[in-house]
């Protein structure tokens, strides 16, 4: 079970010498002085080389965001450990001659000279673009979008969603896809980057520290966004919309829970925590609000469009049991079904809950992590469940679904990944039941580019096809999913790369499923 957190978060606060002085200012000792002397007057290098972003839009808000890097992978991004003024601007139109907000702010070294302004005063459901300015060099610009009022009759809402992009896997063909179409959201829900060191991958790799060695550090999780965020698609999808994101695993280290991972005692793993958060929250578009404390960070919250949809952003990391029966796949048990185990945490599951229960809302949406479908692995009579998805945690699972049911939830969607492949499934109370009702539908998409370039359908796919009759579709290539929401219906398109090992992948529509308001379960179109 996972260590409690009272203890071990107090102990977090008495940690002393360097590991507490990194994870609460950034500095590391045997880099603190190695300072490049950047964006002083008459330094002209281009400060915007991680490119911008929005984020978390409101009725009236919307938040964007850069990061200050003219040498993004040396300490510090290459800046002086001063602040610097920065200008911003948003306008109706993406010449800038009709300025509705402007203003400037400070990029801040102990915030690694990141920008997050929280644009306030804005229309509802309007368009905007946005741009920064230092030193007299402007940023790329970028297209935002607010979301509706509160009680607008929405007509359709169209939005994408991705995860798992392993940078040295693969190319970003699908980024730049994303990019052209017109999505007024783009949901992003975990694995943005890779914590582990890498030794070989698609893209040309070099032995330089940052990329050999595994993230630990703040200026190491620093650095392995920055090498993330320079690649030119994944610029491109940030500037085209606003993103609205939540973290996995990887953001720290592979499949931890809670205080818990075998890589360090829990007082030296909250320290790592607290690290992946800080660096984390610098380079997302993200509010104040999710600013963390140390090893703690509010990310669950709710995005709302109207009357059309309401999109429960979840974090299922931080507050979870540590995995069932030693994690891996496994049969279920009584450890799964135990009901004080918990992949969400208990004020997080009454949030949820209790949002559902006065929500007005037609689409009523779970953005998160990983499948909460069950997922039998094994071929034939035995039942084998992987421990890290909701099938490591059934009661969570029963409480969530049953919960909507009883609060006569409008048509529950999921949208999650994780699980580096596309699986399109019905919601059932019962699992082991085909018979059971469905009480909502669920679609995982595949990695952007984690596990290389796959295939249409693959033995594990099949198995999965075969062995659970709730899941209506399977593939194996890269991607991500568009959608298409209006109060009659909603599609999801399955939009899939042929090969991430060259830049050149053709990207096509595996599969367009439907579900009709009222109506839980999938169609085929």
């Amino acid at each position: 079970m996972s260590v409690r957190v009272g203890s071990t978060r107090r102990s977090f606060l008495t940690v002393t010498g360097a590991a507490a002085a990194l994870a609460l200012s950034g500095s590391l000792p045997e880099v603190g002085q190695a300072l490049a002397g950047a964006t002083g007057r008459g330094d002209r290098r281009d400060p915007f080389t991680l490119g911008i972003a929005s984020g978390d839009p409101l009725p009236d808000a919307v938040v964007i965001w850069t990061r200050l890097a003219p040498d993004p992978l040396a300490p510090f991004g290459g800046m002086d450990r001063r602040p610097v003024e920065v200008q911003w601007q948003v306008a109706e139109d993406e010449h800038f001659r009709r300025i509705v907000r402007q203003g400037t702010t400070q990029a801040r070294p102990e915030s690694s000279h990141s920008v997050h302004v929280d644009v306030r005063g804005l229309r509802p459901w309007r368009h905007y673009w946005y741009r920064f300015r230092v030193n007299g060099m402007l940023s790329p610009v970028g297209r935002t979008r607010t979301a509706p009022s509160a009680d607008a009759v929405v007509p359709e809402v169209s939005l994408a969603f991705a995860s798992c992009q392993a940078w040295w896997e693969g190319w970003y063909t699908a980024y730049a896809d994303m990019a052209k179409r017109d999505h007024d959201v783009v949901f992003f829900l975990g694995d943005y980057i890779y914590e582990f060191g890498i030794d070989r991958g698609i893209r040309p790799l070099s032995n330089e520290p940052w990329m050999t060695q595994q993230t630990v550090t703040l200026d190491e999780y620093r650095v392995r966004y920055a090498s993330y965020k320079m690649d030119p698609d994944l610029q491109a999808a940030h500037a085209a919309a606003p993103w609205v994101v939540t973290l996995d695993d990887h953001e720290v280290v592979d499949n931890w829970a809670d205080e818990a991972h075998p890589s360090a005692p829990p007082a030296q793993f909250l320290v790592r925590r607290a690290n992946a958060f800080r660096a984390y929250w610098e380079h997302m578009p993200l509010r104040l609000a999710q600013l963390p404390k140390g090893p703690d960070m509010q990310l669950y919250r709710r995005i709302r469009y109207g009357r059309l949809a309401e999109f429960s952003v979840l974090d299922t990391r931080q507050y979870r049991s540590d995995q069932a029966y030693g994690d891996g796949t496994k049969a279920p048990g009584p450890e799964t079904k135990d009901p004080a185990r918990t992949i969400t945490g208990a004020a997080q599951e009454k949030w949820l809950l209790d949002g559902w229960s006065a929500s007005r809302s037609r689409w009523n949406v779970l953005a998160h992590q990983t499948a909460i479908a069950r997922l039998d692995t094994k071929d034939g009579p035995d039942v084998l469940v992987p421990m890290d998805t909701w099938d490591g945690y059934e009661a969570s699972r029963d409480r969530v679904l049953g919960g909507a049911v009883q609060r006569n939830v409008s048509n529950l969607v999921s949208i999650a990944g994780d699980l580096h492949r596309s699986v399109a499934s019905d919601l059932k109370l019962d699992f082991t039941n085909p018979d059971s009702p469905t009480v909502g539908t669920e679609f995982v998409g595949t990695s952007i580019t984690s596990g290389m370039d796959g295939m249409d359908l693959d033995p594990g796919g099949l198995t999965l096809l075969k062995e659970n009759p709730h899941i209506k579709f399977g593939n194996f290539q890269r991607g991500y999913v568009s959608c298409s929401i209006t109060p009659q219906r909603w599609i999801s398109d399955y939009r899939v790369v042929d090969r991430v090992s060259v830049q050149n992948g053709t990207v096509s529509t595996r599969a367009k499923l439907l579900v009709e308001d009222g109506r839980p379960g999938i169609q085929t179109l």
